[in-house]
């Protein structure tokens, strides 16, 4: 489940739960559900199109949620069966993408944001890069790299040290 300063992974029923109170906020469409639990979980838990497609039709199966087709958009709402669902187990589920980062720094967002911009960056460079821009970049990532180790390496004191250093 993950070691300090991690929080435990989502569980199978947490993004049932998690869609569930979403649509009882109004009807979305399952990319609108994916952008809402990553933003509500401050980017702790970014749930793939792999696990949010097949529960919206595990959901509508169930008759929980129903979906309009509309200008080629899929947009899932609850039924009534739904709704009665959300009603009776508002309190026992509380907020499945508050649980799901517990644990995680707030900071956690915001790193994964740069890693992903880094890695994009990344991406175009070996795209549209000659070999010497390839071979400096490689040189970047690789300091990068290090630079974590020695981040992860430091005591607690020596980064508070650090940071006041910074400031």
């Amino acid at each position: 489940m993950g070691g300090p300063g991690r929080g435990r992974r989502a569980r199978r029923g947490d993004i049932r739960q998690a869609i569930l109170l979403l649509l009882d906020d109004g009807p979305r469409n399952g990319y609108g559900l994916m952008q809402e639990i990553e933003e509500r979980s401050g980017g702790t838990w970014r749930p793939s199109p792999g696990s949010v497609y097949p529960a919206l039709s595990q959901l509508e199966d169930e008759g929980l949620v129903t979906m309009a087709e509309s200008e080629g958009r899929k947009d899932f709402s609850l039924t009534e069966a739904g709704e009665a669902w959300v009603e009776e187990n508002r309190e026992s589920v509380g907020s499945p993408w508050d649980t799901t980062g517990r644990g995680a720094p707030k900071e956690l967002g915001s790193l994964r944001k740069s890693t992903q911009a880094l890695a994009m960056a990344a991406r175009q460079l070996a795209h549209t890069g000659t070999p010497n821009q390839l071979e400096e970049a490689r040189k970047v990532v690789d300091e990068a790299r290090r630079r974590l180790y020695g981040i992860l390496a430091q005591s607690e004191e020596e980064q508070e040290q650090a940071g006041e250093e910074q400031d």
